[in-house]
């Protein structure tokens, strides 16, 4: 079942990256409906992902979709912000090389 869970690219604002998680719609339908997943409620199902990420909205009109973010500057082997990571964060570093677009509040 694990295998059939599908992950989104990572994209962010200037405080969180954020990403979704697609679930099969069998499996989402096991999950509760009214409230957010804990860290070990999503990773008993099967998804995975490196350490730091929150499940923080829920996606009323498709519920197998689940919303996750972690601020920017998160070491993802701690799952916590390193404050040199988050100072890179802000000047682009941390964001090249993590593949996230650069220049995106620049205008």
């Amino acid at each position: 079942m694990a295998s059939r869970i599908e992950y989104s690219e990572k994209y962010c604002d200037e405080h969180n990256e954020y990403r979704h998680v697609i679930l099969p719609k069998d499996l989402a339908k096991q999950l509760p409906k009214n409230r957010l997943l804990s860290e070990s409620e999503w990773r008993g199902i099967g998804v995975q992902q490196s350490r730091g990420w929150q499940h923080y909205a829920l996606h009323r009109p498709e519920q197998h979709i689940l919303l996750f973010r972690r601020p920017l500057g998160t070491d993802p082997q701690t799952g916590r912000q390193d404050p040199e990571l988050a100072r890179r964060a802000i000047n682009d570093e941390y964001k090249g090389q993590m593949g996230l677009p650069r220049d995106m509040y620049s205008q």
